[in-house]
């Protein structure tokens, strides 16, 4: 059962992360400004001098993305597992707006870390960052849920 929770949380944060990213990746082409979180973590890598090739570190900027999308799912489910909160839009929300303002912390704190200024506009980055955030929220809410009863449907109808 471990195995199908872990599948479960994986399929969750891919599609959350990359919705979040679709959205991000469309407001920069939109504003014309670089609010793409992968390119941005990949700029982070190569301020912190690290001996890897331009690729590495896009593929690494790429992979870090999603593994913290992956950490936001965990989380999430285990505020749902020990019924913090009900599995609902509400929820959703609110876990999207702590889980923007968690992110826009984080990059205050990864750019005065890395001393990392790239040319960008940061009051927007942040705006499109929170809503980003709720974005990602939702749909891993709502592809939770669909799983969750996939699950749930797989274990009492199908004997291994």
């Amino acid at each position: 059962m471990v195995l199908f929770i872990i599948l479960q949380l994986l399929l969750v944060s891919i599609g959350a992360t990359s919705a979040m990213t679709w959205f991000s990746y469309a407001m920069s082409k939109s504003f014309r400004e670089l609010y793409k979180e992968p390119v941005l973590l990949a700029f982070v890598l190569e301020k912190m001098n690290l001996n890897r090739s331009e690729q590495s570190k896009k593929t690494w900027g790429w992979l870090l993305h999603y593994i913290i999308g992956f950490l936001f799912v965990l989380g999430y489910h285990i505020i749902w597992v020990k019924d913090i909160l009900a599995i609902s839009p509400l929820s959703a929300l609110l876990l999207g707006v702590i889980s923007g303002l968690i992110g826009i912390i984080s990059w205050v704190f990864i750019f005065k870390m890395t001393h990392h200024q790239p040319p960008i506009d940061f009051k927007g980055y942040y705006i499109q960052l929170f809503f980003a955030h709720i974005i990602f929220a939702i749909v891993a809410t709502a592809l939770y849920s669909i799983t969750l009863t996939l699950l749930i449907l797989a274990n009492a109808y199908v004997t291994v």
